[in-house]
């Protein structure tokens, strides 16, 4: 046998075996579901843990303060009350205003929300932290079967090609 008949054999061989017979795919494919399967739940097994009050609270308070509603909300509000009291202020000059110029009770205001939002948009990124560690691990052991399956395919591979030459 010449090197280009072998060369088309092993190539054959190859496509082969990258197509196993229909007698084999079903088995496969539900051995690989399965697989898949029994990862993914250990990845997603967070999300069958009961979560408290404050992960709940942190998760939503969260999902809220980053959206555009409360960014807008928040500026309109802040307009209002500086328009609102700057009027007062204006109209009633010999009166003391709400919240003169400065906006003392404003400062205030922003001051503890922003204490408040601090520590809960860090507890929801902790939890995120924790998600991501947990896929990061599954990441691992999938490449870690994948290398293990490559190594075993290129072990076969080798002794198919072997077999060959000895033709």
């Amino acid at each position: 046998m010449n090197k280009a008949g072998i060369k088309q054999d092993f190539k054959q061989v190859v496509n082969d075996l990258k197509k196993p017979p229909l007698a084999v795919q079903k088995p496969i494919q539900k051995i690989n579901e399965g697989i898949f399967t029994t990862l993914s739940k250990k990845v997603h097994s967070s999300k069958r843990e009961k979560l408290t009050l404050g992960q709940i609270t942190a998760d939503f308070l969260t999902k809220w303060a980053g959206s555009w509603i409360f960014i807008i909300l928040f500026f309109v509000f802040i307009a209002a009350w500086m328009a609102m009291n700057t009027y007062f202020w204006f109209q009633y000059k010999s009166g003391d205003p709400f919240d003169p110029f400065p906006f003392i009770l404003l400062n205030l205001i922003l001051s503890c929300l922003a204490a408040i939002q601090a520590p809960v948009i860090l507890m929801s990124q902790n939890r995120q932290a924790q998600k991501d560690r947990l896929k990061a691990e599954y990441d691992y052991q999938v490449n870690r079967t994948a290398e293990k399956e490559i190594r075993e395919i290129k072990t076969q591979l080798d002794r198919i090609e072997r077999r060959f030459r000895r033709r």
